[in-house]
């Protein structure tokens, strides 16, 4: 993986030296429009690099990653005079680093980009590894590029602005890091109190740099997810189906929150097809319940989360649904298909298991 990822509180120095290494012929800045008033003022002052930078403001919420933001930002690329040699800084949360980075891999075939996550979620996944996209017909990242940024700087400066519901749907990543990492560090991130009001920062940079180290050393072996990149997808394909159809409910969740809950519902899945234990499973069950704000759905669903399913990006057959699942902490399984019968059934253990 030639990505570089920085571990810093000292966010504006880094970036400064990040930039300078780059030298390039000019400097653009995308923040959605949350973080361009809370977080982008400060960077613009301190950052001698980003002075005279062009900044793109792109509406917040995953429902605006779409096609056509990521057209109105070509055009003012175009506009502005951008070439190949320019750069593009990516300022917030996962949509940004999602959306910049697919603008930065397909303008004029490719323009560096760095990634400057202000967010727990944008900090353990979308900010790291290379996968950008956007969203079409309501399907989460259909149309995307592997495309790794220059540099990602991980802080945990911007987190005193973010609300507990954003720390939570970051954390879900972590939860499954440690959940691909092993049972040691299972036990770290399920003792970690984020909702504590006095939750130590510098503790959290650390459990973030083990957590990013899982993804980053999975990213260096399979970079484009021929094999084992595919570990990262736990958790994915319930928890996208669930984020799509609450989109088209018009009632959009976290992503995090669908990863939180597709975690469990993957975990039951993996009991009954791979063995993973069942009291493992209900510890997780019961963390995932006290913590985060359950997606409520009814077996009436189950047509249209299997077909949002039938659309992920990691079936290999139109006809098939593949899975990563867990036989334990650890000890991923990649590619393997259950039949819908298996999958409504692992639904309705998994409503069980959440009061649904």
């Amino acid at each position: 993986m030639k990505e570089k990822i920085l571990f810093t509180n000292l966010v504006e120095d880094a970036l400064d030296k990040v930039i300078a290494e780059i030298d390039p012929a000019g400097v653009f800045v995308m923040a959605d429009t949350n973080t361009a008033r809370f977080t982008l003022p400060r960077l613009l002052q301190l950052c001698d690099s980003l002075q005279g930078a062009t900044v793109i403001t792109v509406d917040a919420g995953d429902e605006a990653k779409n096609i056509e933001a990521a057209t109105r930002v070509w055009r003012t690329l175009i506009d502005k005079g951008a070439t190949r040699k320019s750069l593009m800084v990516n300022v917030g949360g996962g949509v940004v680093t999602d959306l910049g980075g697919f603008v930065a891999a397909t303008f004029k075939r490719g323009m560096p980009c760095v990634n400057v996550p202000t967010t727990l979620l944008g900090a353990v996944d979308a900010a790291v590894g290379g996968k950008t996209g956007i969203n079409l017909d309501g399907y989460k990242n259909l149309v995307g590029a592997f495309s790794e940024p220059v540099a990602t700087i991980i802080s945990t400066t911007f987190f005193n602005t973010l609300q507990p519901q954003e720390l939570l749907s970051g954390y879900a990543e972590m939860i499954k890091h440690a959940l691909l990492s092993g049972p040691q560090d299972l036990s770290l991130v399920l003792r970690y109190d984020l909702t504590a009001p006095d939750y130590d920062p510098d503790e959290l940079l650390e459990l973030l740099r083990k957590s990013v180290g899982v993804k980053a050393d999975i990213v260096a072996k399979d970079p484009h997810e021929k094999g084992l990149r595919k570990a990262l997808n736990l958790g994915h394909t319930i928890g996208h189906a669930f984020e799509s159809l609450a989109l088209a409910r018009k009632s959009p969740i976290p992503h995090g929150y669908a990863v939180a809950a597709g975690l469990v519902a993957e975990a039951v899945l993996s009991s009954m097809m791979e063995g993973f234990d069942s009291q493992l499973l209900h510890t997780l069950a019961q963390y995932i319940h006290n913590l985060y704000t359950q997606f409520a759905f009814t077996c009436d669903d189950y047509p249209t989360l299997l077909r949002y399913m039938a659309q992920d990006k990691k079936n290999d057959k139109p006809d098939q649904i593949n899975f990563t699942l867990l036989r334990a902490p650890g000890d991923p399984v990649i590619n393997v298909t259950a039949t819908p019968a298996q999958i409504t059934a692992a639904l309705d253990v998994y409503r069980d298991l959440m009061g649904l």
